[in-house]
């Protein structure tokens, strides 16, 4: 706390000017709860949790744009290279490095929502996320006055409590120099530009979208560091999607784990989903998967994977490798069927 803070503080006090008062208590709130007193900065804003100000949010009352998220507590399986950016993000807000905006890239499904609520579970904070659907408005200049109302809720928030994420921000901001709706296009993205700047750096913002490329470039400079979600090879996704078949298979009452099998229906496809849309089949598959036959639900998936084709002849899965135990699992044909239809050559 400065001198300057006491003497407002006398000074509003003698005025009678309680709202003037209370936003000095608050502004203190936040520098003690920027160097880590947080449980004076919360007795403070207890303190003038009755006045009839709007005061920087504890309880997150009174949000408009913004909702708390409940997220799971448990870890998150990433390739490598991409785990150690996500690691170190965290690392540089715990030391308050002064890195406190950032940007995560990539295809749907690549981890970047939950890479954010990972961050959350590691620095023990909440995740509020901007509500795009209230945000944007189709009447002209609406939606630049509600960007501002909505960092105005943001400077309000106890800053090391939480981490603010727009989800999908090209749903807001795009290039500026795009031909559709260009004036209130530039006018939308240039009122999110000015009022990130303004924003301290003591709070902190994770943005994702599917569509860097056609990110405005002054928007892609505000951020302090770009993570590429892109990054997995055919070996990282098949080692997640085995992790995530196991955690599945552990929580199902009536199916068994084939990794082996599991592996080799993966391994034949040209190319493999990213872990959001299999994590999806793997769970469906396993749900409804037949109770009298414990592999079904690789049936399920191998069907997915494939485009759901009306009929799966044994003739091609003995071509791809498979063996009449694993053309019984994916057919289900009995193996003594199988072995005499291939030796006959029928399907």
């Amino acid at each position: 706390m400065k001198k300057q803070n006491i003497i407002n503080l006398v000074k509003y006090h003698t005025e009678q000017n309680n709202a003037a008062f209370v936003s000095e208590v608050s502004e203190i709130a936040r520098e003690f709860d920027a160097r880590g007193d947080y449980e004076i900065a919360q007795y403070l804003m207890d303190l003038i949790s009755n006045a009839n100000v709007y005061v920087p949010q504890t309880n997150y009352r009174n949000l408009q744009f913004l909702e708390r998220l409940e997220y799971s507590s448990n870890p998150l399986v990433l390739p490598t290279i991409i785990e150690e950016d996500v690691i170190g993000i965290a690392r540089s807000i715990r030391n308050k490095t002064g890195m406190s905006k950032f940007l995560f890239y990539g295809a749907p499904g690549t981890g970047k929502t939950e890479s954010a609520f990972q961050i959350a579970r590691l620095l023990e904070r909440d995740i509020l996320s901007v509500h795009m659907e209230q945000l944007i408005d189709s009447r002209l200049g609406e939606t630049s006055k509600n960007i501002i109302r909505l960092f105005d809720e943001i400077n309000h928030l106890m800053y090391s409590k939480v981490i603010i994420i727009f989800d999908e921000l090209d749903a807001l901001v795009m290039n500026r120099s795009s031909t559709n709706d260009l004036r209130e296009m530039s006018r939308v993205t240039s009122t999110f530009l000015r009022e990130l700047d303004a924003l301290s750096d003591q709070i902190v913002v994770i943005a994702t979208t599917n569509l860097f490329e056609h990110f405005d470039k002054a928007l892609i400079r505000r951020f302090d560091a770009i993570v590429s979600f892109d990054r997995y090879s055919k070996e990282d996704l098949i080692e997640i999607f085995d992790m995530m078949l196991t955690l599945s298979i552990r929580k199902a009452v009536n199916s068994s784990r084939d990794l082996r099998l599991f592996n080799k229906i993966l391994d034949r496809l040209p190319e493999l989903p990213y872990p959001g849309d299999m994590k999806q089949i793997i769970r469906t598959s396993i749900a409804f998967s037949d109770e009298t036959s414990k592999y079904d639900y690789l049936r399920k998936i191998y069907l997915a994977l494939n485009g759901n084709p009306k009929e799966v002849t044994i003739q091609d899965l003995a071509e791809q490798g498979f063996t009449t135990r694993d053309i019984e699992i994916l057919t289900r044909v009995p193996k003594s069927s199988v072995s005499r239809k291939l030796k006959g050559g029928g399907n």
